[in-house]
């Protein structure tokens, strides 16, 4: 898995909404796709992609696959995040302070 992997899974908004709707707990393939006007190998190949990405994790129950989210998947984002929060922060104290500063 490479943080590109999980950009490139974030970045479908159908990917994203999986994701939203295994935040209330684990799912079956059929449960996702019947929220879907789509095929259920369609499904399966956008979990396939979360999987692959470590965004869920996936438990082989018999014929069934549970799905489940795993927020560590996210670390790479939330740290891409961070640094422009950061970047943002510093930009922003040297506006204002260029702006406070100028009153003299």
């Amino acid at each position: 898995m490479s943080d590109t992997d999980v950009f490139r899974a974030i970045a479908d908004p159908t990917r994203r909404q999986i994701m939203s709707m295994l935040v209330d707990g684990e799912l079956r393939v059929s449960d996702i796709a019947s929220q879907f006007e789509m095929s259920r190998p369609a499904v399966s190949k956008h979990l396939a992609q979360l999987e692959s990405a470590d965004l869920i994790m996936v438990e082989r129950q018999g014929r069934e696959a549970i799905n489940r989210l795993n927020p560590e998947g996210l670390k790479p984002v939330a740290e891409w995040l961070t640094f422009f929060s950061q970047f943002w922060d510093d930009k922003l104290a040297k506006l204002k302070q260029a702006v406070e500063g100028s009153d003299d």
